[in-house]
């Protein structure tokens, strides 16, 4: 038969026994059209869960196959040859057998003999990474015959082959730091041309590799990943967003392709990938309203389905941006049920920073806290990694503030002061420097000296206030350092970029606790967020702005 009619035909047919029957009517064929049968027939038995038929290695069309390949290996074409040992990998066919020795054997004389063209080199790469404990000089041969083609002709098949090699041979101890110098600026030329998988192995070598200097490389493929957001496999997905957070990216139009993607496939999509998906908006200060809101609906519908670690991985985030979607009350009803019917399920650590994050958006886990301030609980923290370190002290402390605060009916246990921090320790409560010292400019105008106001207070709850203001009972200003005769304290919260989420006036979830409490702590709270301040060139608006913001009923400043 003609080869070209063929393999029309081979690709026609979707079963292993339509297959042998149309290759039992053949009375001769070329060791091509031998090769890519096999291929075929890997192709519709073999899934993301191995061989689906193991029977069909019996099959004597099968077996006649095998044996024209086992004993004929050195009269093979390369392609023959090659094609037949990918096929008969992916059909996980014993490595040790005589019939693999046998093609591995033919290959690595052919290669070393320089007989095999680049595209036949990729075969057996690829072929080779598949194995178990692949030869890293076998690797590093491949490497240099393509090497003498020219790496600036490589095709985006060939570079993404020896991405994957040069982890093996990174691994095994060897330096190719060069190299891959080179090849990082042949790939960012060839960007454009390569496909969703591509983008996701070059991406995860970089990780591999540890190639945070190739920024313009990284940033072209991220930028170029957001086209393919849609046709990505899950595993695939979770691999690109892996690498966004290692290299710290944050891409505008990735984000969008995400809010698109996510609620046409949430129903369908791996749980793994969601959690990876809230974990990169969570880690990166995203709130996206479109992916939070179908995360919720998501949970309500499959929360049965996941793991303790994926629960709290679809619900931190909505803490820790402070936000509640349209479905809140429905959500946490859900994970209320969820708690209560796996609680001892949960890891202790996972278990206390989920609840965590429930009180930042005032959602109150009563009913769990007696087991979160039981001294046996408390021992499980220390005994696992990372231990009663400040971040868990600072967890501890805030929930039993909360409810100390905002849940006066509780009467369950109360968290022992050894457990309890001096102050929180927060990553994003420091106020933002330039911002810091311009209110401090505007009020020292204002105010006319330093000692009206007094910056970076320590109070006794915890809380460290940015500025503090006193003031008696008539209305005036304080010094700083009176004790005596304070009627009522202001509380200035300098809230620079770093206190809100992402491109968005909606504060962080531990900042939002943090005035909420101040304010039931007696505090007067008066936000000085930077999008209100950031017109304000001189010192005098500054001053006039703040006089409107902390003393609204006074006289506006004289001319």
């Amino acid at each position: 038969m003609d080869e070209q009619l063929f393999f029309k035909k081979l690709n026609s047919l979707c079963t292993s026994k339509e297959i042998f029957y149309f290759l039992s009517s053949l009375e001769i064929m070329s060791d091509t059209m031998a090769s890519g049968a096999l291929q075929r027939i890997s192709d519709v038995e073999v899934d993301d869960n191995g061989l689906k038929n193991p029977g069909l290695l019996e099959n004597e069309v099968f077996r006649a196959l095998c044996f024209q390949f086992e004993f004929e290996a050195s009269k093979l074409s390369n392609t023959g040859l090659l094609n037949a040992l990918q096929a008969l990998i992916k059909l996980r066919i014993d490595p040790q057998s005589t019939l693999m020795a046998s093609l591995l054997s033919e290959s690595k004389e052919r290669l070393g003999k320089g007989h095999l063209t680049a595209d036949s080199l990729c075969v057996l790469g690829e072929s080779l990474l598949e194995l178990e404990g692949p030869s890293c000089a076998t690797l590093e041969q491949i490497v240099n015959h393509m090497q003498e083609k020219g790496i600036e002709r490589w095709s985006p098949r060939e570079i993404v082959m020896v991405y994957k090699i040069l982890q093996v041979i990174v691994r095994e101890g060897k330096q190719c730091q060069k190299l891959l110098n080179r090849l990082n600026s042949v790939t960012l030329r060839t960007v454009s041309q390569l496909s969703p998988n591509f983008v996701n192995v070059i991406l995860n070598s970089l990780v591999v590799l540890c190639q945070t200097q190739a920024v313009p490389l990284v940033t072209a493929l991220c930028k170029h990943s957001a086209k393919h957001v849609p046709f990505f496999t899950d595993h695939e997905l979770v691999n690109v967003l892996e690498a966004f957070l290692y290299f710290g990216q944050k891409v505008q139009v990735f984000t969008q392709a995400l809010e698109t993607h996510v609620p046409k496939s949430i129903l369908t999509m791996d749980p793994q990938t969601v959690s990876k998906i809230m974990q990169y908006c969570c880690k990166k200060m995203i709130l996206s309203e479109p992916i939070f809101d179908t995360v919720a609906e998501g949970f309500i519908a499959n929360a049965d389905k996941l793991t303790t670690d994926q629960i709290a991985a679809y619900i931190i985030p909505f803490g820790t941006l402070n936000y509640l979607p349209p479905s809140a009350s429905s959500l946490f009803r859900k994970l209320e049920t969820l708690l209560h019917n796996h609680l001892r399920d949960f890891q202790p650590h996972t278990l206390l920073h989920l609840l965590h994050s429930c009180v930042l958006i005032k959602r109150y886990p009563i009913n769990f806290l007696p087991k979160i301030f039981s001294p046996y609980f408390l021992q499980k923290l220390q005994a696992q990694p990372p231990g009663l370190n400040g971040v868990v002290m600072s967890q501890l402390t805030q929930l039993f503030l909360t409810v100390t605060l905002e849940c006066p009916f509780y009467e369950g246990p109360k968290l022992h002061s050894k457990y309890q921090v001096k102050a929180f320790p927060m990553p994003h409560s420091s106020p933002d420097v330039h911002l810091f010292k311009r209110v401090k400019t505007g009020l020292l105008y204002l105010l006319k000296k330093r000692i009206y106001f007094a910056s970076e207070v320590s109070t006794p709850y915890f809380y460290v206030v940015d500025v503090e203001i006193k003031l008696d009972e008539e209305g005036f200003v304080l010094p700083a350092a009176q004790l005596e005769e304070v009627h009522r304290r202001i509380a200035l919260c300098v809230d620079g970029q770093n206190r809100f989420c992402a491109n968005s006036h909606n504060l962080l979830g531990e900042e939002a606790i943090k005035q909420r409490h101040l304010q039931l702590l007696g505090y007067e709270v008066v936000q000085i967020p930077f999008f209100e301040t950031e017109s304000l060139q001189t010192t005098r608006k500054m001053a006039g702005y703040l006089q409107r913001k902390i003393f609204p009923c006074t006289y506006e400043l004289s001319n």
